[in-house]
């Protein structure tokens, strides 16, 4: 189905999305911090990219930011999954240039049907 980057620096959280779109089909291409993960994109040119925010160095705002801006990534939707779930973060991801914001822990029928949204256009 899609080509997916995962940008999440938990190990644990990696492993159960990764499982997680696998099994639904899709390819997940994962990176640990958002510097190897803009790269990642910018090399594979993915269908989606799922954005943690709190990361080590640069944050998932300013990673989907730096995603939206360049013209290489820009057509690239972003999910951010997160566990900051306040109105305002929310409101701000989408500000960065997000399409989407969902909150760990997100039941995986949730996920897939935001994903499904924003790969069919539906944001």
């Amino acid at each position: 189905m899609a080509r997916i980057v995962l940008i999440e620096d938990s190990p644990t959280e990696t492993a159960v999305f990764t499982q997680v779109l696998e099994r639904n089909g899709h390819e997940v291409m994962a990176a640990g911090n958002a510097e190897d993960g803009i790269e990642l994109c910018r090399r594979e040119l993915p269908d989606l990219v799922l954005m943690d925010v709190i990361l080590p160095g640069m944050n998932g705002f300013q990673a989907t930011r730096t995603l939206s801006r360049d013209t290489a990534t820009a057509h690239i939707p972003v999910l951010i999954v997160s566990t900051k779930g306040m109105e305002t973060d929310q409101a701000w991801g989408m500000r960065q240039g997000a399409k989407g914001y969902v909150v760990k822990p997100v039941g995986e029928a949730v996920l897939l049907e935001r994903i499904n949204a924003i790969l069919e256009g539906v944001t």
